[in-house]
């Protein structure tokens, strides 16, 4: 029995994470206590890790599946299979500056910090992502070419030129501005961090969600893989139940055509006849968003309505079919 080890993030996703896994059906036990919490599953080992480690250390092989950011596998530049995106942990990597500072673009504060002969400070925690954002630049691009920006941290410098110097952030990114830095990269929800700080962002680099990944060795073993499956497909249908709603109503014989063509449906929806003659049940599943436009034709063609929020839809032929193709 192939054992696969899944890395959970600790922090700002943990909750959500831990709350998506038991609305799975998976009982977690002890994840108070202790950095390796039990779940009721056998083939599966948890341990609890920052989310900037596991993409790295899924990559490596160390985790066979783990839950992290897109903004932390794009910054470990990390080799791993994303296969699902969980949609939560929503937030923006963002470009922000000093509001009284009159730009509203990183090529416009290059431009007006050179032509006063003054070195551009970065705060950043994401050190490869912002170094690759500055060199993509068109205007650093025209200027300085190749040349990668200086990286400063407590234990090494990279890089050569000095114009645009990014430091490394531990935190309280928006602290730093304007006597330690002059621009920061930092993640936002809702903004109301940086108002706090009199800061304003003026791009955005990337929108980054919590997302479940694998090591592609261990998809390519037969028992692991099927695990990591299970596990993908037991995600994916807590996180489709939550857009769906299942539907039930009665309808007469007369009126079955025409509800049958108004209802959308995963298939199609299940039509069963009632004991009482001419009338029939008809039950299927619809968007919850597409509900409030169906339902002035459900009251005129059915009755006894009843709807349920589905804990759980498991779409078994969709994964089938990425299972195979992967």
């Amino acid at each position: 029995m192939a054992l696969v080890k899944f890395a959970i993030p600790k922090g700002s996703l943990e909750k959500a994470t831990f709350d998506l896994l038991e609305r799975a059906w998976y009982k977690i036990y002890g994840r108070e206590r202790t950095y390796r919490p039990k779940i009721s599953d056998p083939q599966i080992e948890l341990k609890i890790l920052r989310p900037q480690e596991i993409p790295i250390f899924v990559a490596e092989g160390l985790h066979d599946v783990g839950i992290t950011g897109r903004d932390w596998i794009q910054e470990g530049r990390a080799d791993v299979e994303t296969l699902l995106d969980l949609e939560y942990g929503r937030v923006k990597l963002v470009v922000a500056v000093p509001k009284d500072l009159e730009v509203t673009s990183l090529t416009e504060l290059f431009r007006t910090f050179w032509r006063r002969g003054r070195k551009v400070r970065i705060s950043a925690e994401y050190l490869n992502i912002t170094a690759d954002y500055v060199k993509a630049n068109p205007l650093y691009r025209r200027t300085f070419g190749r040349k990668e920006p200086l990286i400063i941290t407590p234990w090494w410098r990279r890089g050569t030129n000095d114009r645009v110097s990014i430091y490394l952030s531990f935190g309280a990114t928006e602290a730093k501005p304007p006597e330690d830095t002059d621009v920061i990269i930092d993640v936002i929800e809702t903004g109301t961090t940086l108002e706090r700080n009199n800061l304003k962002p003026i791009e955005t680099i990337l929108e980054s969600t919590a997302v479940l990944i694998a090591n592609r060795r261990a998809l390519r073993d037969r028992q692991k893989r099927e695990k990591i499956y299970d596990i993908v497909t037991l995600l994916k249908g807590v996180i489709d139940s939550g857009k769906k709603l299942h539907i039930f109503v009665n309808v007469r014989q007369e009126n079955l055509e025409k509800l049958l063509r108004a209802l959308p449906a995963l298939k199609r929806p299940t039509v069963s006849p009632l004991s009482a003659p001419g009338w029939y049940s008809v039950n299927t599943i619809v968007e919850k968003q597409e509900f409030l436009t169906l339902l002035p034709v459900l009251r005129k063609l059915a009755q006894g309505l009843v709807v349920h929020e589905p804990q759980q839809i498991l779409p078994l032929e969709e994964i089938a079919r990425t299972e195979v193709h992967e």
